[in-house]
């Protein structure tokens, strides 16, 4: 497996694996207007970093975001010495093969070499195994940086806010 940047004519592609696997979490059902910002790579990759997981035969398995600082529009904080992880997402087919810890890695690997203090990310109460992962690489929750959006639902939906010190 290899974790590069994303190529632009790999942004549909990685739009809808990461849709796909969105909705998994919600048993298939759409998300609403949130599907366009999944399904918005390109917009992502102009603002952040967007990197994929690809298998030998370049076949591509999962890719995330890594949000450089807090001055970019992908940032969900406001701390000026922490990068952050946002969009997650690897084919479900794929799930449980190491996709995802690799692709957070290469983000906690590029924080460091970008002279970051701490990675911050959120995740979601539905997002179990992810958040497993997370505890498990050496992730704390931050009750402090939690947030409240509009879920898929139109209800309220809890980002549950997690933080790496490097």
């Amino acid at each position: 497996m290899e974790i590069r940047e994303a190529l632009p004519d790999e942004f549909e592609t990685l739009g809808r694996i990461t849709v796909e696997a969105y909705r998994q979490l919600q048993g298939g059902v759409p998300l609403g207007a949130y599907e366009d910002n999944l399904l918005d790579v390109a917009g992502r990759a102009a603002d952040s970093v967007v990197l994929v997981a690809v298998d030998d035969d370049g076949e591509m398995l999962g890719g995330v975001t890594y949000v450089p600082d807090s001055t970019r529009d992908m940032s969900e904080f406001e701390d000026p010495e922490a990068a952050g992880v946002r969009m997650l997402a690897v084919r479900p087919d794929r799930q449980g093969a190491g996709v995802g810890r690799a692709l957070t890695e290469a983000c906690i690997a590029r924080a460091r070499a970008d002279g970051r203090r701490r990675v911050l990310l959120h995740s979601t109460a539905i997002m179990e195994v992810a958040r497993a992962m997370y505890g498990r690489m050496g992730f704390e929750e931050a009750p402090d940086l939690d947030a409240w959006v509009t879920g898929p639902s139109g209800g309220p939906l809890r980002l549950i806010a997690f933080r790496l010190p490097l």
